[in-house]
């Protein structure tokens, strides 16, 4: 966008990906998804799941046979057995650092060996920072630049190699910014100096799967975000008086204007969405989408279990669970009927929630997956309008404190839950915190999935995750 946005720095985002600071994480980055996982200790050596790192990336699965534990991810197979260290990945044996793990089921890698077995399995380049727990499949990597202009004041412009979203805050004399969702890499070197009294230095640091950009500044400072993300310029903010003197710019005349009904700003074919009113109390608290439904089945479960019924029945249940805790809740689909992705996207705006939960049901794994939307290169904003497929920008911290909160009331009630971005439609057309709810069948056994007795704790633990981010999501809305 040309306009840059302001972001006040003593907001502080809350990061979904980082997770507590004693809590080791991997953070894996991909053009598929990005994704963070825990990091056990065993043996006195880290661990990760390689189900779980393989399954946001294609169709995986796995089995037990006594202490052989075999792997399937697309067209790859692997072979592994408990306390050995030989291994067969892909027709070719070798052996791992340490001996593989095999804890009901689930079977842990060395985190030293994470490079190598993802490349054997996806058949591509993969690189991997063990000290900082960061690992890039294929050419992911952001790269970007930074230097401080001539102008008065000095301002630090930082050019990107591609969108981003940064959680920003502030310290006194320095500017922090956050990468948990962006595979930012370093540039050529960790530190970088500038000839300026203002912004004096800025250092690159990554540690337990994210990456932290730290800008030392001697006066308090801003940050603005332009070109769809790409650049980030940090300064000291405008004057009062240059304020109050800048020229307004007029909307494109191919918009809607600003006074036009909120019911005539999107188009049939959206291109750009209007940003909901910004006072009063939104008529509804939480919008909930069943995905699919009519024409489209969604997933096929099994041969008689279609994911959009299954999505409808949770579906009807969360709303149940969240009318219970006064929290009224608008559910788009109550029948078998069919919604195109820009429907519900252009309804749930119109409705302007506090917040947006898309139902979905996986056959492949167990628990409870819980998506927030990976920010989306779009088009330019123009006053109240934002650009259709990034619409959900500006919302990104709020989807990642929501579902920060339906992660611990899930872990609270015992159920598996892990936490991931994607750029899934229609999150990232959503004017609102906005997470999308996959459930999967317990221990495997899909033929649970459907049932009421399985759905219904999911169901309540959602609503109560839900109801305790209710003050933050209504302070932020306001």
């Amino acid at each position: 966008m040309r306009v840059a946005v302001a972001v006040l720095l003593a907001l502080v985002s809350v990061v979904l990906l980082s997770g507590s600071p004693e809590d080791k994480r991997v953070s894996i980055y991909s053009t598929i998804a990005s994704y963070s996982l825990p990091v056990v200790e065993r043996n006195r050596m880290d661990y990760v799941g390689l189900l779980e790192v393989l399954e946001p990336l294609g169709t995986v699965s796995a089995r037990v046979n006594g202490d052989h534990w075999r792997l399937r991810y697309n067209d790859a197979d692997a072979e592994f057995t408990a306390n050995k260290r030989g291994a067969r990945a892909r027709r070719t044996d070798f052996d791992l650092s340490a001996n593989f793990v095999l804890e009901g089921g689930r079977g842990l890698v060395p985190l030293a060996d994470l490079s190598i077995l993802l490349s054997r399995m996806l058949g591509g380049p993969v690189s991997f920072n063990p000290k900082a727990r960061r690992l890039f499949v294929g050419g992911v990597a952001i790269h970007f630049t930074a230097q401080v202009s001539n102008t008065t004041p000095p301002k630090l412009i930082m050019t990107f190699s591609s969108p981003v979203n940064p959680a920003i805050a502030t310290e006194p004399g320095k500017l922090r910014m956050t990468f948990s969702h962006d595979p930012v890499v370093a540039p050529s070197s960790p530190r970088l100096s500038f000839d300026s009294t203002v912004i004096t230095s800025a250092s690159f640091v990554e540690s337990n799967g994210e990456a932290e950009l730290v800008v030392t500044t001697t006066v308090p400072v801003l940050a603005s975000f332009s070109d769809n993300g790409r650049t980030i310029t940090v300064g000291p903010p405008p004057s009062p008086s240059a304020t109050a003197t800048a020229p307004q710019v007029p909307p494109p005349a191919a918009l809607a204007p600003a006074t036009a009904p909120l019911s005539t700003r999107v188009p049939a074919s959206p291109a750009i969405v209007a940003k909901p009113p910004a006072s009063g109390a939104p008529h509804y608290f939480a919008v909930i989408d069943a995905s699919h439904g009519g024409d489209e089945r969604g997933a096929a479960l099994t041969e008689q279990m279609a994911e959009k019924d299954v999505t409808l029945v949770f579906a009807r249940l969360l709303r149940q669970e969240l009318d219970s805790r006064g929290l009224r809740t608008l559910l788009l689909r109550d029948s078998d009927a069919t919604l195109t992705l820009d429907q519900r996207a252009a309804m749930t705006n119109v409705a302007a929630p506090v917040i947006y939960l898309s139902v979905h049901a996986a056959s492949q794994g167990s628990g409870v997956r819980l998506y927030t939307g990976l920010a989306a290169s779009g088009g330019e904003n123009a006053g109240p309008f934002l650009d259709w497929d990034a619409a959900q920008s500006p919302f990104h911290a709020l989807s990642d404190a929501a579902a920060t909160s339906l992660a611990a009331a899930l872990h609270d009630k015992q159920i598996s839950v892990r936490t991931l971005t994607a750029p899934l439609r229609p999150l990232n057309n959503i004017t609102s915190a906005a997470v999308a709810i996959e459930i999967a069948p317990p221990d495997g056994d899909i033929s649970r999935l459907a049932s009421a007795t399985y759905q219904q704790p999911i169901a309540a633990a959602v609503a109560a995750g839900v109801a305790d981010a209710r003050d933050k999501l209504q302070a932020a809305r306001r």
